[in-house]
């Protein structure tokens, strides 16, 4: 890390204590959110930051590193959309711990990827909730875009929303329904798709 890069991490990191809120990271400690390091410093103002920084890629990468909540969150607000490689997104996916991470991630960074769709489909396929979740939420963003999968696509997706909403844990469950309903609203073909494909395990859309 260069000298310039590390002031401004140090900066940043000083600037959190102005804004932290102990009540939120109790709250999150409660919730079973449990980062090395967590200020408590809230979503929109984080977002904030990111928007007074704007993109900067050598600074999400470096800020990413730190194993503090703030850090890694205003990381994924930072990135620049679609600049990030696969191979450093695979990093991130393994170096991600917690679900608020996963969800920034995966709205702030993932669903710009280039390789976005593979990824995704290779995460909801594995047996690690957090990839799943991410994998999940990536394909309810590029469904909100437009963005049609082809036949092996549908049915891949279908066979594993459908064993995800059966399964443990919950958040997992929850955004594979999400991303089901995302799927329906492409169009009419898609929602019934979907209405046929939660009738066999007795549900229906949301």
């Amino acid at each position: 890390m260069d000298k310039d890069i590390n002031i401004r991490i140090k900066e940043i990191k000083l600037s959190f204590r102005t804004v932290m809120d102990g009540a939120i990271a109790q709250s999150m400690r409660q919730k079973g959110l449990d980062y090395h390091l967590n200020w408590g410093v809230t979503l929109p103002r984080l977002q904030e930051m990111a928007t007074e920084i704007g993109p900067d890629y050598r600074l999400a990468i470096e800020l990413w590193k730190e194993n503090i909540r703030e850090c890694k969150i205003l990381a994924t607000m930072l990135m620049p959309k679609g600049e990030m490689l696969a191979e450093v997104a695979d990093l991130w996916m393994e170096q991600t711990e917690s679900i608020e991470v996963a969800e920034q991630t995966a709205m702030n960074v993932f669903q710009y990827l280039p390789c976005a769709a593979e990824k995704a489909y290779k995460w909801i396929a594995t047996d690690r909730p957090l990839y799943q979740l991410c994998g999940f939420n990536i394909l309810s963003r590029l469904f909100m875009d437009g963005r049609e999968p082809n036949e092996r696509g549908i049915n891949e997706f279908i066979d594993q929303a459908l064993a995800a909403i059966q399964q443990d844990p919950v958040y997992v469950s929850k955004a594979a329904m999400n991303s089901l309903t995302r799927f329906s609203q492409l169009g009419l073909v898609y929602k019934r798709l979907a209405e046929s494909a939660l009738r066999t395990i007795g549900l229906s859309l949301m």
